[in-house]
């Protein structure tokens, strides 16, 4: 579709019309457990990105994605410290340039702030991924200890991709739904991944 931006992951884009349109935030959910981090690598090879973590330090960081063996970029990767998340996270995006991608791994630091703070900073993202023409992504973990703000992020995101991960006899498998897709245009179906060294479509029964 015209005006969308590619993720750079070829089966996402085929679902998606060709992409993304600008200015979107995705809350992307997973487990911890999975092989979410995937994706989000790949995603740095479409476009010039900002890579906010605030769990694993920069170096890890690009350590992992310059070891990848799917088709990666080079980031600018950031360590944002659990000090004051907020501010440091905003004062970064705030010199993010156009057309470019934010990947934040993972939300938790963030969402475990003031509600009404963290409110402001969805909404300044928001605001600065429309701006900028950018698109965000959010990493958000799944699991019994959940942050608090885990809906707003939901809420104000305007899609939510949900990878789900489950052990079915021998075989790991990996089903990634779009329940959300603000202005309409999401597949309707699940989509069954194969998630090894790069992210592809599992061929090896019930194609999606």
């Amino acid at each position: 579709m015209a005006g969308r931006l590619e993720t750079g992951i070829d089966v996402l884009d085929r679902k998606l019309d060709g992409g993304l349109p600008p200015g979107f935030v995705v809350a992307y959910t997973a487990s911890p457990a999975s092989q979410s981090e995937l994706l989000l690598h790949e995603l740095t090879a479409a476009r010039g990105t900002l890579y906010l973590t605030t769990e694993r330090t920069d170096d890890v960081v690009r350590h992992a994605i310059e070891s990848s063996q799917a088709k990666v970029g080079s980031p600018t990767v950031r360590y944002v410290s659990s000090d004051d998340p907020l501010t440091e996270a905003t004062r970064l995006i705030g010199a993010l340039p156009d057309g470019a991608n934010l990947i934040v791994d993972t939300m938790d630091a963030l969402e475990r702030t003031d509600r009404e703070e963290y409110l402001t900073f969805l909404n300044d993202l928001k605001s600065q991924m429309l701006e900028t023409g950018s698109i965000a992504i959010l990493h958000c973990l799944t699991g019994r200890d959940e942050p608090i703000n885990r809906t707003q992020t939901e809420h104000v995101a305007d899609a939510v991709f949900d990878l789900q991960t489950k052990v079915s006899g021998t075989q790991v498998e990996n089903h990634l739904a779009i329940p959300k897709f603000r202005g309409g245009g999401q597949p309707t179906d699940v989509i069954k991944l194969e998630l090894t060294e790069a992210v592809e479509i599992d061929t090896s029964r019930d194609i999606a």
